[in-house]
């Protein structure tokens, strides 16, 4: 890679993206979602490990298990969200390293070491979902990340029998802009970063 992004394609990314609280009635079709599940598949993990898991929160029947276990500030724009993705990690991604990363046995790192398999699951997890985002939005939409809701309750309600855990939640959509705050600010290079 040796070119960069042009400033559009930035703007879209990230200094003209925000996140929505409102949400116009417009579908998400399925296709589209996969798309989105495509493209953020491709980006890095830790040996490949790729531990994210998605459920896509789309009919009356989903949303309604959704809704008790949201915080009361987050209902009204969950439901009103066309889809709200749950991201989560497996806890268990280390079974699927000789598939997808045949290159040594790194399976044997993480099998029998619970504790640097939960953090590492939930570390690339966490990256894979900083990946959707960037992905949701340069397919064209909007998104509404947050935390704010039962974990313990999402993952009963929608991972059961299973060793994923949820991280966050993600509403998508085609955002009203008339439900935007004013933009908040944000620190400086020299405020979150040095260079040594």
């Amino acid at each position: 890679m040796t070119s960069r992004l042009d400033p559009s394609a930035l703007a879209t990314l990230f200094t003209d993206a925000r996140t929505h609280n409102a949400w116009q009635h417009t579908d998400v079709p399925d296709a589209l979602l996969r798309e989105v599940v495509e493209l953020m598949r491709w980006a890095p993990t830790s040996v490949n490990m790729s531990p994210a898991r998605i459920v896509f929160v789309k009919s009356p029947e989903a949303k309604a298990k959704l809704k008790p276990l949201l915080m009361e500030g987050n209902v009204e724009k969950t439901m009103a969200a066309p889809v709200t993705a749950i991201i989560g990690h497996d806890l268990k991604f280390y079974d699927h390293l000789p598939k997808l990363f045949p290159a040594m046995d790194a399976k044997s790192w993480f099998a029998g070491n619970d504790e640097f398999a939960k953090v590492s699951a939930f570390r690339n997890g966490t990256l894979q979902g900083g990946y959707f985002i960037l992905a949701a939005r340069a397919l064209g939409l909007d998104c509404g990340p947050m935390s704010g809701f039962d974990n313990a309750g999402v993952d009963a309600a929608f991972f059961a029998g299973t060793d994923i855990k949820s991280n966050f939640l993600c509403n998508l959509g085609y955002g009203d802009p008339a439900g935007l705050y004013p933009r908040a600010p944000r620190f400086t290079f020299d405020e979150i970063a040095r260079i040594a």
